[in-house]
């Protein structure tokens, strides 16, 4: 009975935390969806055009905004459930690709709270069309390419380690190292992405997409994840709690 309980407190969790990828993805492509409808300007836009955005949809930056919280504690329950899953096959190789990833799930954490805390500044300066809403725009953008880079470290750690544990399949792992690619390399053209609007920004955008699909797939395998059984406790003679 105790393994039984033992056993389904594991999947419990591991259910709990494929829910939150889920989650995750859900609300980052609602977040999207609430702001580009109504004009977000792109990376590079002129300052025209952001005053006129933040300056009348402060209504819809600030919706928007109220979803973030719910994204990233939703990503950091994901990146604990697929580190539990993944650091018992690591411990025996002395790798920690998994902890690799965590730390690049953390790390875009904190650089789009600073983004979206950047958003809610620019709705008051651009409404009274302050000087300071040109810098502040082009802060916004460098942290917003920026953080490509943290993104690429949680889809090289945690695809690498899933791989590497049998825990994803093949097609899985490209698409995430393949978008790590793509967004690693936006954020290294950070300036040139600012400075030019174009297909420069196509790079990061392909590569948010393949992440929003990757994090959906890596959710639905820690759903279906069962623990696997311990063959030492059902070999003969061996005891077992009741």
């Amino acid at each position: 009975m105790l393994r039984q309980s033992s056993a389904g407190t594991a999947m419990g969790f591991s259910r709990i935390t494929g829910i939150a990828a889920l989650g995750f993805a859900f609300t980052i492509v609602l977040a999207n969806v609430i702001m580009t409808p109504a004009g977000l300007p792109l990376t590079g836009a002129g300052i025209g055009e952001v005053n006129a955005f933040f300056g009348t949809e402060g209504g819809v930056v600030a919706v928007a905004s109220a979803l973030t919280p719910a994204a990233w504690l939703l990503a950091t329950l994901f990146g604990a459930g697929a580190v539990s899953a993944l650091r018992r096959f690591e411990r025996g190789r002395d790798e920690a690709w998994s902890l690799l990833g965590f730390t690049g799930l953390a790390l875009q954490n904190v650089t789009f709270a600073a983004v979206i805390a950047t958003r809610l500044a620019l709705t008051s300066t651009a409404e009274r069309q302050d000087t300071a809403t040109g810098g502040l725009w082009v802060l916004h953008d460098a942290l917003f390419t920026l953080n490509g880079t943290f993104l690429a470290l949680a889809l090289i750690g945690l695809s690498v380690a899933g791989l590497r544990a049998g825990l994803i399949r093949p097609w899985h792992g490209t698409v995430g190292l393949t978008s790590a690619v793509l967004l690693f390399g936006s954020a290294t053209l950070t300036p040139l992405v600012i400075d030019h609007t174009g297909p420069l920004g196509l790079l990061g955008l392909v590569g948010w997409l393949m992440w929003v699909v990757w994090i959906i797939a890596y959710g639905i395998t820690l759903i279906r994840l069962s623990r696997p059984r311990d063959p030492a406790a059902d070999a003969p003679g061996t005891d077992r709690p009741e």
